[in-house]
């Protein structure tokens, strides 16, 4: 699947399973790391990973590998990559904290 409909997929389901904030990223002109990063937060830890493990489901149901999972077991940060998208599902204060859209600011914001 192409980088660009694959990150708008990730986006409508995280939409869907009511994620805060959902911002996505093209990171392809800046780094060689990835093509777009999505970037979303969720309300509790139990949020967070039902964000974690429908992207998961989902991704499965159409052969997407899931190459790394980090930050599961303390969902305060959980980054699935799926080598051209890299997800990040943040509690809110850490995302506030990191503030992955500032960082990352030279590349094109797509919502």
């Amino acid at each position: 699947m192409e980088a660009k409909a694959l990150a708008e997929k990730i986006v409508q389901i995280l939409e869907d399973k009511k994620a805060k904030e959902v911002k996505c990223i093209n990171i392809s002109e800046v780094t060689v790391i990835a093509d777009y990063f999505v970037i979303c937060s969720g309300t509790s830890i139990p949020h967070i990973k039902a964000l974690a493990d429908e992207i998961e489901i989902k991704m499965e149901e159409i052969d997407v590998e899931l190459l790394r999972k980090e930050g599961y077991n303390s969902a305060r940060w959980i980054l699935l990559d799926y080598n051209s998208v890299v997800v990040h599902i943040f509690h809110e204060e850490d995302r506030e904290f990191y503030n992955l859209e500032r960082l990352w600011s030279d590349g094109v914001l797509h919502r």
